[in-house]
């Protein structure tokens, strides 16, 4: 089964995670990493690249390409695929894209990747309100 990690900045990953059990009525299946401005870089790689080594295949979702968390991201999830695991990243995370993450078919990485990616973009809309 996928494992879905959330690495944000704080209060980001939490509040996700809250939404998420709002919008699906029970408490989600997710490992959480908030990423504080005190927070060393190199130790929450190290953190996270051990979560990584206990799932048989992992999803991680970040906020912003770019910003620390995604860096923190990229280097444990690069680190975790040389050693041979499966381990996949997608940033520019929103609400839509987690819980297509929890209710997507979790047993095939590769699908769940591509139907993350597609729920965020199709989340996405410019939305008129006329009275």
């Amino acid at each position: 089964m996928v494992r879905v990690v959330l690495v944000m900045h704080q209060p980001l990953g939490s509040a996700f995670a809250h939404c998420a059990g709002h919008v699906l009525g029970c408490e989600p299946d997710i490992v959480l990493m908030d990423i504080t401005p005190a927070d060393s870089p190199e130790d929450k790689v190290i953190q996270l690249q051990a979560i990584l080594a206990e799932a048989p295949a992992t999803l991680v979702l970040t906020d912003i390409f770019g910003a620390t968390p995604f860096n923190i991201a990229r280097k444990a999830v690069e680190a975790t695929q040389a050693q041979g695991a499966r381990a996949e990243l997608v940033t520019g995370t929103n609400l839509c894209m987690i819980i297509k993450a929890l209710t997507g078919p979790r047993d095939n990485l590769q699908e769940l990747v591509e139907l993350v990616r597609a729920s965020g973009a199709k989340g996405i809309v410019s939305a008129c309100c006329t009275t």
